[in-house]
This record gives C-alpha cells, structure tokens and sequence, in this order.
C-alpha cells in the first residue's frame, strides 16, 4: 500500500486501487488529496503494469466533493477563486480519467456529493452500494455543477432530469441512478468492494488494447455523426487487429481454452 494519507493505492493482480482516505470529512478533497490523485492516475497512463484502476472511498461515504472548511466566509478575506480550483485540480483530474486508455471502475460505497457525484461518473463503470446516494449538491450553497456534472448528466438523462436533479439538489437512490443508466449497477453493500474487485481484475485480464479503444470510440460517439464514427471505428479496428491481445484472442478460441491477454 502506498499514496499519500489522503489517498491510498495500492496495485495487485493489473489493478491499481485508489481510496480516498478522508474519512472524518467524508473524504471530501482537499489541496493535498487533489495532488495524490493526480499522481496515481499520472501513474496510471505510465505504468505498464497498470492494467485497470478502481476507485472507491474510506469509510461511510465515497467522497462529499470539495471540503469547503478551508473556505469558511466567516473568516473574512476576499471571495475564493473557485475557478482556479477547478482549473488547477478538478479539470485535469477529469481529463486524465476520460483519456486513460485502460478501463477504470469506481465503487460508491455512500454519499457521493458535488464534485464527488461527477468524478464518480467519469468513470468507465460505476457500481454503487444499495444504500449509496448522488446528490448534485451545489445548489444548496449557490453553485454550478462542476467536475464534468452538466456534461454527463445531461448526456446520460437529457436535459429535464439533469436540470431537476442539478436545481433541485435532491438525493438520488443508488437503484434509481441504475434504473436511469447514469451507472452501471446496485448491489447489496456488503458485496459492493468485493463485486468491484473481481470486475476490475476482469478487466485487467482482459485485452486491454481493444478495451481502451472501445472506451475511446464511445466517448467520442456522443459528439460524433455517424460517418465520423464509421471511419473511427475502422481506425481502431486496424489497430486492435493489429495487436498481440488479438491473435492470442483468435487462438484461444480457436484451440477452445481461455485467453491469456498481455496488454499488448
């Protein structure tokens, strides 16, 4: 196990697990876990042996977006750039998880608030405990949905639930969130970390090449017409076919055992 206090890691079996490790403040960010996470998913894009990334939380609660106890008006002092925390820690986190080339599966074991929710949702796959909830919190304190929000939720539910559940900052159940596709799935709490493992590790077993493609080309698709997209599925196409992931694929099939992909 290393990472910083804040957030710990941990690589086994291809599988970089990421804890935000706030738990007292229900691993609400601050400047020092904003840097640890930058490190790790760094880590992730240069580290070969990094095959797949799951994120999940310490304690009661995934995270409860930024702790706004830094930030306390009472203190006096001019107002807070918070476009500059955006920029500096929420924007290039959110890149580096969009753009990883390897899938990253998060397990929102409780409240997941504010930028919490939407980093959640960046990821490639989403499991929630039953008990889980999401709230777009930043109404309440007179804000905007930050860390991708008005981006993916409205991609993922349209504009009247994405603009009901922003204005309204009403808790949203985990099953609701799944019956909704905004995730993946609910499960039981008591099985969330060890439902998470196993997917994660799958998909660190899994071809890698071709899967980080996949995530590629759907993302791209929600911006793209359909002959762009035609065209870039030929591209990744050419290179999946290309890869060792593929012809050890084909052969294992052909010889009727399992797999046995490298990643490359």
């Amino acid at each position: 196990m290393t990472g910083s206090d804040t957030l710990l890691a941990q690589l086994d079996r291809g599988v970089l697990r990421l804890t935000l490790n706030r738990p007292d403040r229900l691993n609400a960010f601050n400047d020092d876990m904003h840097r640890a996470l930058r490190v790790q998913l760094d880590r992730a894009h240069a580290d070969a042996d990094v095959r797949a990334v799951l994120l999940t939380g310490a304690g009661r609660g995934f995270c409860a977006g930024q702790d706004l106890g830094d930030r306390d008006p009472r203190k006096g002092g001019p107002a807070p750039d918070l476009g500059r925390t955006i920029e500096t820690f929420y924007n290039p986190a959110l890149r580096l998880i969009r753009d990883l080339d390897k899938p990253v599966v998060c397990a929102v074991n409780g409240v997941a608030a504010g930028a919490g929710a939407n980093i959640a949702l960046a990821c490639d796959i989403v499991l929630a405990a039953r008990s889980a909830r999401f709230i777009q919190a930043f109404s309440k304190i007179g804000l905007v949905p930050d860390a991708g929000g008005s981006w993916s939720l409205t991609r993922a539910l349209g504009e009247p639930r994405a603009k009901a559940l922003t204005m309204l900052a009403e808790p949203l159940p985990a099953e609701t969130a799944a019956e909704w596709g905004l995730i993946w799935k609910a499960v039981d709490d008591d099985a969330l970390m060890t439902d998470a493992v196993a997917l994660a590790e799958r998909l660190a077993a899994g071809p890698t090449i071709g899967l980080g493609l996949t995530k590629r080309l759907i993302q791209q698709a929600a911006t793209s017409d359909l002959d762009a997209q035609l065209d870039r599925e030929r591209d990744a196409q050419r290179q999946a076919g290309r890869s060792a992931d593929y012809a050890e694929g084909v052969t294992a099939f052909l010889e009727k055992r399992a797999p046995r992909f490298e990643g490359r």
